[in-house]
């Protein structure tokens, strides 16, 4: 492993994050235990940008999957490679995580196959262990290595949902949307637009989710607020960018598109 492996998955600059309750207090407890934790929430609420945060806070490399359905064990613990010289082992994200000493992230980790999730088990309890099978290796984690996992309870199902024996390894801290005086400041802050912009994207973000349930599998996220400001930050009209960024990608019912449109056209 090269000496700069460790440096090159650190966060150099600040990443923005605006504190809702009290999760940073609270995840550098966790961090300090090695505490395994699970970051629960909607789509674009900050769950990946807290982390970012935490990791640079304290000062800890950060590896980040994103998980996906076809995701196998391999492609997270590694595999035997061919080049010219014949074989080589290429340690995948959890493993170089685990010999590093870096937080790994694995996001969304509930479109992940349950066959796949299975090889974080051994590095959520007491052993901190993973076993390369293919190597024929037991890696110890390094004292730093710290498992965190991310997904939206929205998303669940029976078809869709981590196991209770992969569950119970792992402390919880749950977000959503933020407070409306923060998401002001954050929307503002992350597109560029002023605060009164800002007031007129959260108030359309507001009436969105009281929808959720209602004709929307989920409310306008944070995330798209930003897209949307950046867009009216960059000239394009109010409407015209919310319809852009925040009515169209959300839905393609015509009744919820004209329901939003009119919330859009109340502001502006």
């Amino acid at each position: 492993m090269n000496s700069d492996s460790k440096e090159q998955y650190l966060i150099e600059k600040e990443p923005y994050y605006k504190e809702v309750h009290d999760e940073i207090s609270l995840y550098e407890a966790a961090y300090a235990a090695r505490l395994p934790m699970m970051v629960k929430g909607p789509t674009g609420c900050g769950k990946s940008r807290f982390i970012e945060y935490m990791a640079w806070r304290l000062k800890c490399p950060l590896i980040s999957v994103a998980c996906n359905e076809d995701m196998t064990a391999s492609d997270l613990v590694g595999r035997f490679l061919l080049d010219k010289d014949g074989t080589k082992w290429q340690d995948g994200p959890l493993t170089t995580a685990a010999r590093i000493g870096a937080i790994c992230y694995l996001d969304e980790i509930v479109e992940a196959r349950q066959d796949t999730t299975v090889v974080i088990h051994p590095l959520t309890d007491h052993r901190r262990t993973l076993p390369l099978d293919k190597k024929g290796e037991l890696i110890q984690a390094h004292p730093d290595f710290q498992l965190v996992i991310s997904f939206n309870p929205g998303y669940q199902s029976s078809m869709k949902d981590l196991k209770q024996s992969t569950k119970q390894r792992f402390g919880a801290l749950d977000f959503s949307y933020p407070e409306r005086d923060i998401e002001v400041v954050i929307v503002s802050h992350e597109s560029g637009v002023s605060e009164d912009m800002a007031e007129k994207l959260v108030s359309i973000a507001e009436r969105s989710r009281n929808l959720k349930g209602h004709g929307l599998d989920e409310g306008l996220s944070t995330r798209m607020l930003i897209y949307a400001g950046a867009l009216i930050q960059k000239g394009v009209a109010p409407i015209a960018a919310c319809s852009m960024a925040l009515v169209r990608p959300i839905t393609d019912d015509p009744d919820m598109r004209d329901a939003l449109d009119a919330a859009v056209s109340t502001f502006f």
